[in-house]
């Protein structure tokens, strides 16, 4: 179709002579199989601004009705016909509108043209009442919702512009709108292609075409769509929403419908009746929340979904209900809930456990609407808002993965959310924007908003700055519909559209549950302190299934009687469940895992053996991933010259037997991968690495988008590795990277942040998911930080990665000495502990550690504090010799120089970490004291390695305990480090330090400040007389 300066060529008028003389010329035209005796093509003569009504989006539909002629001029309203055939006929698109002139000659021509003209008003007239029917369709689909019932309460608390939203007839001073008044409401007028509110029929009066886009935009359901820029979907949506008769329920559907009411709001009342001083944070006021998520699950099994992973954030704004949902949607046993508020329940799992409204759920059943198995799982959270959202898209992309779901058709997410969060918090704007790249997208997410109308306290119009919010969602062009909650049958309309958008189209959908909160934030708290107006209208408010029962009794679709008996039905259910709920005696937080790991460990939940095993390599398993590493396995590709340098330099080391870090990781990786564990490396810049070292992705410089991935070639029944660059986000890609890691145990997934400083954005992550998560939820996860710390005179920013800060998380007693048999030390250690941390200073450390992540029967969180410098310093390489079968990650590196051969003669000791190690060796070969000062490296910081420390400083027995460290004495290790050592020695002999004083910045931003501090904590550390004062 050609675009508006055709159609004004088309359409433009022309002078009598040009008339009769294209009447001379007319010659036959083939249009769409049929013979026309016109020529549509015409010169200009006349500007577009002589016909005003050519102007704009009116040239559009005219263009429209014009093809649509041309294919048959019966498809188009009679008035059409006539302007069309007149304009053709040379009469200007003003005067058109007349009977056609005849065609006998040019001077008759000529006279029927100039008897036109006087007519044009009514021309015009037609042509703008159609453009304005255009457009009065179009102002609903775009601003309905502004007008539509949504608010149960009817006091409006969202603010939209000042100025008046212009729907149906409206008059703005002494004008009408839209240039339609009410004179006009009998005409009728073709309907645009936009639309579909004709059903089968294509012209309807104006009166009922403004009825119509009433019913279908402004009733229960409010529907934001038109800023998606996709015809199709667009399309898609209208016909779900203007299609006459589209809200049509069978009576099985009502009384279905009508028994989840029950149980949604009987459940909430038998709780506030048996414990009415507890917090339950309970739901009501959005009832309909449980037919809800129900609805979306059914539609979602009929098309095909076996899995749904689910997340309900708590706290200010909370979505309320999650007791509810996980008896009504997850089918959690009701005595199981029920005894959760008994405070005598003795925990039977060790760690913290958490509070009923936090715990999550995993349970197979069948789904009674479709008759087939469906798997749901409701993530265990923390009161951090909607921290859970990226852990649950990671977790539904894992088990997407590893069943083969390409498309998201068997495993999909819905996510719950708070109208205060979902418009406050980042990490919400951080998972949309995950939803759509390659190698984060879950392929659509139904995000369902319980929108209270309120946070905690506070209103709205405090709360945020968007007119819904919902208005976040944009972003991705995800469609919202808005629904009164009190409107059962509209919610579970809207759910099924959104289902069917999600199966569709595989991309996000919003559904904006509008209600109220009956209670305060919770049960006990009192809500007329700050919202009087609105709670003294709540007080007033009917009950949801008491209006949704009244419906249906009048409409004759239940009798009371059926009504009365599914109520006491469901009543002797939970009176049945809360007696058998005072038999329970233990509290078992194991009963609520979300994510179990079948076959992982014995029947009893403990690890399958508890033994440590060697993590070393054949040789010639080496050499082949070595030189995989260093070599191109895909023809004709066009490697960058810089790379082709560094994979012969990889080359060479293979040969020399050595490797450096990025050498030691790729060795680490394929072996896993060739054994069959899959691995996934995540984060901002991963596949070439931020400092340039690891290149795990190779691109063509000749072919646009062709790349390469070596780790891929290593085995041909090797499991396949993953390695993908972010968003430039810590919070929401931490997040999911972490719900990825708890799907199975046996795949390695690691998040690299681009500097290790960078973790501090996605601090909530590690705080309440990474570290307590094992405490609070019996939850193990496996999950692998990378965190590029050391202070090389960069300044305050990119140097640290407050490894202080992870350290003193550590579950474990810096006074008590543990008690273990040397066999099993390290091991019971790992098992005890909260979380791992390491800072290796060997690439065959970091090896090791790597593959005894996997190879170990128990998962624990492992933070790796990874070098910078060292990545390319000539004497942080490895030898094979550390990496053959035998050989084991080393908790503490002792010293093995000339200190060795008279142990009794050594004056000091000085503990480190890390890469201060390299520098501590360089300043002793200077000052030749390599024979009375020994080094040892703390590998292992947590689990700290007793055993292992105890006997270096029982083997120097004269020497002084010196801790150094580069980072500030407040920062780094020290604080640590300390009453470990002490503990170590029994307290016998005084832990000194070595290292830069305290400080409020990490690091100096001025070069030579640096080396000055550099030097001089050297010097701390090499004079035997520095702390002769201090003793």
């Amino acid at each position: 179709m050609q675009h508006l300066r055709t159609t004004v060529a088309r359409l433009r008028p022309i002078t009598a002579t040009q008339t009769v003389k294209s009447q001379s010329q007319a010659r036959p035209m083939a249009v769409g199989g049929a013979l026309r005796t016109f020529e549509p093509m015409r010169s200009y003569t006349t500007s577009v601004s002589a016909e005003p009504f050519m102007n704009g989006t009116s040239s559009n539909y005219v263009e429209e009705m014009y093809y649509a002629w041309l294919e048959n001029p019966r498809s188009v309203h009679k008035s059409w016909d006539i302007i069309f055939r007149n304009a053709n006929a040379g009469v200007s698109p003003g005067a058109a509108y007349q009977s056609p002139p005849p065609l006998g000659g040019a001077a008759l021509g000529l006279a029927n043209a100039q008897a036109m003209v006087g007519a044009q008003p009514n021309m015009e007239k037609l042509v703008e009442d159609h453009l304005a029917v255009q457009s009065l369709v179009r102002a609903y689909q775009v601003r309905g919702h502004h007008i539509a019932k949504l608010d149960p309460l009817d006091i409006g608390v969202i603010d939209f512009d000042e100025s008046p939203v212009m729907l149906g007839l409206k008059k703005v001073g002494e004008k009408w709108f839209y240039g339609l008044d009410e004179s006009d409401l009998d005409k009728v007028f073709r309907l645009p292609t936009t639309t579909f509110i004709g059903g089968s029929e294509s012209v309807l009066p104006l009166k009922e075409i403004i009825s119509r886009l009433e019913m279908a935009y402004c009733q229960s359901i409010g529907v934001e769509f038109m800023f998606i820029n996709d015809l199709e979907q667009c399309q898609w949506i209208r016909q779900k929403f203007e299609r006459p008769g589209v809200m049509q329920f069978t009576l099985e559907e009502k009384r279905t419908l009508l028994t989840r009411m029950v149980r949604s709001t009987k459940f909430e009342e038998f709780l506030q009746r048996k414990w009415s001083s507890e917090k339950r944070f309970g739901l009501e006021g959005c009832e309909s929340l449980i037919p809800a998520l129900k609805t979306i699950i059914d539609k979602s099994s009929m098309n095909g979904v076996e899995s749904i992973i689910m997340g309900m954030p708590h706290s200010f704004s909370l979505p309320r209900g999650r007791l509810n949902v996980l008896a009504n949607v997850i089918h959690k046993e009701l005595d199981q809930i029920f005894c959760q508020f008994d405070s005598k329940l003795e925990a039977a799992d060790e760690g913290s456990g958490d509070v009923k409204y936090h715990l999550g759920m995993w349970h197979r059943r069948i789904n009674r609407v479709t008759d087939r198995n469906i798997t749901l799982s409701l993530m265990a959270n923390p009161s951090h808002l909607e921290a859970v959202d990226p852990v649950v898209q990671g977790k539904t992309k894992a088990e997407q993965f590893y069943c083969g779901d390409t498309e998201g058709k068997r495993v999909m997410s819905i996510l719950l959310h708070g109208d205060a969060a979902f418009a406050g918090q980042g990490v919400v704007y951080e998972t949309f924007h995950l939803s759509d790249l390659p190698s984060y997208t879950t392929h659509g997410t139904v995000h369902v908003v319980v929108n209270n109308q309120v946070g905690f306290t506070t209103d709205p119009r405090v709360a945020r700055s968007s007119s819904y919010p919902t208005d976040v969602a944009k972003v991705v062009n995800a469609p919202i519909f808005h629904v009164n909650a009190d409107d059962p049958e509209a919610v579970m309309y809207v759910c099924n559209v959104a289902a069917e958008w999600r199966a569709t189209f595989h991309k996000d959908v919003v559904v904006d549950l509008v209600c109220y909160r009956r209670n305060g934030h919770n049960e006990m708290d009192e809500p007329l302190f700050t919202q009087p107006l609105m709670y003294k209208q709540i007080k007033k408010q009917k009950g949801v299934l008491q209006k949704y029962s009244e419906k249906l009794l009048a409409e004759g679709a239940v009798s009371r009687q059926d009504y009365e008996e599914e109520i006491a039905k469901y009543d002797k259910i939970c009176e049945e469940a809360h007696a058998r709920s005072k038999d329970e005696k233990i509290l078992h937080i194991k009963h609520w895992l979300d994510s179990p790991w079948p076959g992982f460990f014995n029947v009893d939940g403990q690890p399958k053996s508890m033994t440590s095993l060697s993590t070393g390599l054949p040789e010639e398993e080496l050499v082949h991933i070595g030189y995989i590493a260093s070599s191109v396995p895909v023809e004709d590709f066009t490697l960058h010259r810089g790379l082709s340098r560094l994979l012969k330099g990889r080359a060479a080391m293979v040969g020399q037997r050595v490797c450096d870090w990025a050498l030691g990781e790729y060795m680490a990786f394929g072996s896993l991968l060739k054994e069959g564990t899959h691995i996934r490396l995540s984060g901002q810049d991963v596949e070439r690495g931020t400092f340039s070292h690891r290149h795990h992705v190779l691109h063509d410089q000749k072919i646009d988008r062709r790349i390469c991935i070596p780790m891929n070639h290593i085995s041909p029944n090797q499991a396949p590795y993953t390695v993908c660059n972010s968003s430039l986000s810590e919070y929401g890609v931490l997040g999911f990277e972490l719900g990825f890691a708890m799907a199975s145990p046996n795949a390695l997934v690691l998040w690299e942040a681009q500097f290790g400083d960078f973790n501090n954005t996605a601090q909530c992550i590690i705080d309440q998911f990474i570290c307590p998560g094992q405490a609070k939820w019996v939850r193990q996860n496996g999950i692998v930080l990378l965190l590029p710390h050391g202070m090389e005179g960069m300044g305050p920013e990119h140097s640290s990665a407050r490894p202080e800060r992870f350290l003193q998380m550590c579950n474990e007693d810096p006074d008590t000495y543990p008690i273990f048999s040397a066999e099993e030390f390290a091991v019971r250690q790992l098992y005890d502990c909260n979380w791992i941390i390491v800072n290796c200073s060997t690439p065959a450390n970091y090896f090791h550690i790597l593959r005894r992540q996997i190879l170990q029967a128990f998962r624990k969180p492992l933070i790796v504090i990874t070098p910078k410098s060292l990545l390319r310093h000539p004497e942080a390489k490895s030898s094979f010799d550390d990496m053959l079968p035998g050989t084991h990650f080393q908790r503490l590196i002792p010293d093995s120089g000339p200190v060795c051969e008279n142990p009794e003669a050594v004056k000091r000791i000085v503990f480190c970490t890390g890469k201060v190690y390299y520098e501590l060796t360089r300043e002793r070969n200077n000052r030749g004291n390599d024979d009375i000062v020994a080094i040892a490296r703390i590998e292992q910081l947590s689990p700290f390695p007793f055993d292992q420390v105890k006997v270096e400083t029982d083997r120097y027995p004269n020497a002084d305990l010196v801790w150094c460290q580069e980072e500030h004495k407040n920062q780094g290790y020290y604080d640590y480090v300390k009453p470990r050592l002490r503990t170590t020695v029994d307290r016998t002999r005084p832990v000194w330090y070595a290292g830069r004083g305290p400080a409020a910045a990490p690091a100096t931003g001025n070069k030579a400040a640096h080396l000055v501090e550099l030097q001089r904590f050297l010097d701390t550390a090499f004079n035997l007389d520095a702390f002769t004062e201090q003793s």
